[in-house]
């Protein structure tokens, strides 16, 4: 069953670029990952503090094998210590 994971992230102006930067580091490592199919990341029109990642994963274990990866939750550490909150994540069936 195809997964599509919704990462919602809310970020103050001042590390915006930060952000960018560390969204970019986790892009290039989920394009080798098994499983992984697509992605993109939006920035919300009504609110300039908010973005979303949309990716879509061939399986819920792809998705899951992503998200225990070390690499991947350094990454993931940094960004939420520069958000000052833990990231949502939502999974939802294709």
């Amino acid at each position: 069953m195809t997964v599509k994971i919704f990462i919602r992230r809310k970020v103050s102006p001042e590390n915006v670029l930060a952000l960018t930067v560390l969204l970019k580091k986790l892009r290039s490592l989920t394009l080798n990952q098994s499983g992984y199919i697509y992605g993109e990341t939006l920035k919300r029109v009504d609110s300039k503090d908010e973005c979303m990642v949309i990716s879509t994963w061939r399986s819920l274990d792809d998705w899951n094998a992503w998200l225990n990866n070390a690499e991947r939750k350094a990454i993931q550490s940094e960004i939420d210590v520069l958000l000052g909150q833990q990231t949502e994540y939502a999974v939802y069936e294709v």
